[in-house]
């Protein structure tokens, strides 16, 4: 039996013990996990605001060293430091082929994507535990090289936020010498915040409304703008001569609050829309879901919200939007890591051993001052 954090629903999660991670296939390795992070799209389904069920093992931004291989595996090696994307491919289908590893059709048969611990991502347990069980894991394991563990803080992060982060710049297409907005200082808007800077943005403004996160985005070399302290896209416009960000990137998803904590699920793309100039491109890598139930009015329920299309159509922008392909770029990155390019890390506020996860779940969920990344150690 191993230690894991499973979900019993909302708000109601805990260490158990649960029956070993094992080889399943020949394609299989088994990981021991050595950290293993808690990602605000986790918070959706600790708030019962998804349909994943009891039981659960959560966790899908995994790190650690593979013990065990299956007969089949050739390039993964026992020893092996490795991180995984949050996406299971199985690197042959149409999807996986064509670089959609996000979108994989095969792992998780009648569904277009599959993930560790995640609602309606397979049957895949998650990370947040001693050990982890990798399919196709020679497509899925990114072998780290020997700083890994001097870096594990950098390089756990291109299990997904850092990935996601670079995807909405990808998405919006964001190039050299343009300016870009970021709704959304949680960790993936900081890490979309240091790729458009990586690929070259000459300004880059990061919304939100909490102090330590955006102290976080000013320590990134970005503008802060507080939005309960004046009409934020008021705000980019008065920055940008009027004319708004040539980009823009959605890095909140669908439970979205305005200033005065109401949730209004549209309010982020909607203020994109207003804020980004016209012709300009949107990267939409917030979660937004095809239905929730527990919104708190009946278009919400239904996955739905008002899209100022005349806006977006009258200013001819141009939106791309999904979960990120994370094999696209977390080879890329990790050189970066590598070479001292890139440290990702700095926005982790907590390092915990398993057993207080629950607690960090918690405290992460409340948005109290200071927890902006936190990282479990199992």
């Amino acid at each position: 039996m191993m230690r894991a954090l499973v979900y019993h629903g909302p708000k109601n999660v805990s260490v158990d013990e649960v029956p070993d991670a094992k080889i399943e296939k020949p394609t299989d390795a088994l990981i021991k996990i050595t950290t293993t992070n808690i990602c605000g799209s986790d918070l959706h389904m600790y708030e019962g605001r998804t349909d994943v069920e009891e039981g659960k093992v959560l966790g899908h931004e995994n790190m650690g060293e593979v013990i065990e291989v299956g007969d089949g595996v050739d390039r993964v090696k026992v020893g092996d430091m490795v991180c995984l994307p949050f996406n299971i491919g199985c690197g042959f289908c149409k999807n996986c082929e064509a670089g959609r590893t996000g979108f994989c059709l095969t792992a998780n048969p009648g569904n277009a994507g599959a993930a560790y611990g995640y609602a309606d991502m397979g049957p895949y347990n998650g990370g947040q535990a001693e050990l982890l069980r990798v399919p196709y894991a020679d497509w899925n394991a990114l072998v780290l090289p020997e700083d890994a563990r001097e870096k594990e803080k950098d390089y756990v992060m291109l299990s997904d936020i850092l990935p996601t982060g670079y995807h909405g710049t990808e998405l919006a297409q964001v190039g050299i010498g343009e300016s870009v907005v970021i709704w959304g200082a949680g960790p993936v808007g900081l890490m979309a915040a240091m790729s458009a800077r990586l690929r070259g943005a000459d300004q880059v403004f990061v919304v939100d409304r909490q102090s330590d996160r955006l102290k976080l985005a000013e320590q990134l070399d970005a503008t802060p703008i507080d939005d309960s302290k004046g009409d934020a896209v008021q705000q980019i416009l008065d920055a940008t001569r009027g004319e708004g960000a040539d980009k823009g990137v959605e890095a909140v998803g669908y439970q979205a609050h305005d200033h005065e904590g109401q949730e209004r699920p549209g309010l982020t793309i909607n203020s994109l829309i207003q804020a980004v100039r016209p012709t300009g491109r949107i990267g939409v890598v917030g979660v937004f879901v095809p239905e929730d139930p527990e919104a708190e009015d009946d278009l919400a329920k239904e996955g739905k919200f008002g899209f100022d299309f005349g806006t977006f159509f009258f200013k001819g922008q141009a939106m791309g939007t999904g979960q990120c392909n994370t094999k696209q770029y977390n080879r890329q990155l990790r050189n970066l890591i590598h070479r001292g390019k890139l440290n990702p890390g700095l926005i982790v506020s907590h390092e915990l051993n398993l057993d207080q996860a629950a607690e960090g779940y918690k405290n992460f969920d409340d948005r109290l001052d200071g927890w902006t990344k936190v990282l479990l150690h199992p």
